[in-house]
């Protein structure tokens, strides 16, 4: 339990304790996920510092993400790692270009990549490694095959899943444990609920990607929304979080950031309680 904020832990796989609302790191490259989004990457260093300052313990991350751009900061930011903090990366995208990228699933592919991942953020062992994507190439069995194989291996402690429907996570678990999903989730996107009841009844971690809409949640996202946010003297994307917070017990929002007061308004959304008439108003939006 968090005494600050009064949330209890998230133990990703049953035994990696991180707080529920993490940092990632998209918000540290460029445009299309390409190239670095500031020139001086000690900006993108100081960020990643103070996020784990303020208290964060899950840092979520990819390969692909400028492409190997994350990566090189979480470790030039945070290594050596304190304990407690866990790392949580993504393979089986590769990206050419500004908004191009291309699945790329064979075994050989997703070892190399999760070996890449190991020597740029200098560990033996990643906390937790997610598929990217399912490679509709390959067969979901020789896909996490090879995730199981680099789990025995002692390289990846606990694997994941991004981006993926409910019948593929119901046979997904017949092949492999899986820890986490990551798909995007927001409160005027709940596509995914199916998913999340599933992640629910197992205890698995959910990590929902853009749970501010891309933007869409930050600024001026509703007449409800915002009549919400000004009861609690709060801004909408703080609402927007804190409705994840309170929606499930496995909803872990890691949301991202290139600027530092916006990385302290996303972590002040923990400290905010939202009444059973607000959960009311919010949940209809939908």
């Amino acid at each position: 339990m968090d005494a600050e904020t009064g949330l209890a832990d998230f133990p990703v796989g049953g035994d990696l304790p991180v707080r529920r609302l993490g940092f990632g790191t998209g918000g540290l490259v460029g445009p299309g996920y390409w190239g670095p989004r500031h020139d001086d990457p000690e900006r993108s260093v100081a960020l990643l510092r103070r996020a784990v300052e303020r208290g964060g313990t899950l840092i979520d991350t990819a390969d692909n993400y400028g492409p190997d751009v994350a990566e090189e900061l979480v470790a030039r930011a945070l290594h050596p790692y304190p304990e407690g903090l866990v790392i949580a990366t993504k393979g089986g995208v590769v990206r050419t270009g500004p908004d191009v990228w291309h699945i790329a699933g064979r075994p050989e592919q997703l070892r190399a990549m999760c070996e890449a991942s190991l020597r740029r953020l200098r560990t033996d062992t990643l906390g937790l490694y997610q598929l990217h994507r399912l490679d509709p190439d390959v067969p979901m069995a020789d896909q996490l095959g090879a995730l199981l194989d680099l789990q025995r291996e002692g390289k990846i402690r606990h694997i994941g899943l991004d981006s993926i429907d409910a019948d593929e996570l119901t046979r997904a678990r017949e092949i492999a444990p899986i820890a986490s999903v990551q798909n995007r989730y927001n409160l005027l996107d709940r596509a995914a609920e199916d998913v999340l009841e599933l992640c629910e009844k197992q205890g698995t971690a959910f990590l929902p990607w853009f749970p501010l809409g891309n933007g869409s949640l930050t600024g001026d996202a509703g007449t409800t929304l915002a009549a919400v946010a000004a009861r609690h003297d709060a801004t909408p994307g703080q609402i927007a979080l804190a409705w994840l917070l309170h929606h499930s017990p496995v909803l872990l929002p890691t949301p991202g950031t290139g600027s530092p007061a916006h990385l302290d308004e996303n972590l002040a959304a923990a400290h905010i309680s939202l009444t059973e008439g607000d959960l009311a108003q919010l949940d209809a939006l939908a």
